[in-house]
């Protein structure tokens, strides 16, 4: 197929219009990247400590995108099932977290765009929580409202 270019303005028209696909593309690649069917919402679940919500799936395949550095989720079928829980309340959809005032209030704002959930039920295990805290320096507040939220 030939496009004929009449003049300058046509010319413009078509970097425009590529620049343009070229974003969108890259968007829908990152939004297609974490879509889930209605099919498969059953099988979601929400990573204790950062409350981001997936599929057990992806979980298995790619680990907690924020938390996989100490969680290890990825391909342990138990760490999926004591540190993820099927039972949360709402869903934020964050696209840029470090500029959302939700994600400041969930304290999301340092974590991956994605799905979170408002609460997380459920508990990490007691070897989780003094992992987490003895060799990486980290304070697990529950995100099931249990604690008294904290300021940092």
């Amino acid at each position: 197929r030939a496009i004929i270019l009449n003049n300058r303005r046509d010319l413009s028209w078509i970097r425009a219009r590529a620049k343009q696909d070229f974003f969108i593309s890259s968007y829908q690649k990152h939004r297609m990247s974490s879509f889930v069917t209605p099919g498969q919402q059953r099988y979601l679940r929400a990573c204790m400590v950062c409350s981001i919500v997936q599929t057990y799936a992806r979980f298995r395949d790619e680990g907690c995108p924020n938390c996989d550095e100490f969680l290890h989720l990825a391909g342990s079928q138990d760490q999926i099932e004591s540190c993820t829980s099927q039972v949360f309340e709402g869903v934020i959809t964050l696209a840029d977290p470090t500029k959302s005032w939700i994600a400041k209030w969930q304290r999301l704002d340092g974590y991956v765009p994605g799905m979170y959930a408002i609460k997380v039920s459920g508990q990490l295990p007691d070897e989780v929580k003094s992992t987490l805290e003895d060799e990486y320096r980290i304070h697990y507040i529950p995100r099931d409202g249990s604690e008294a939220e904290v300021d940092a």
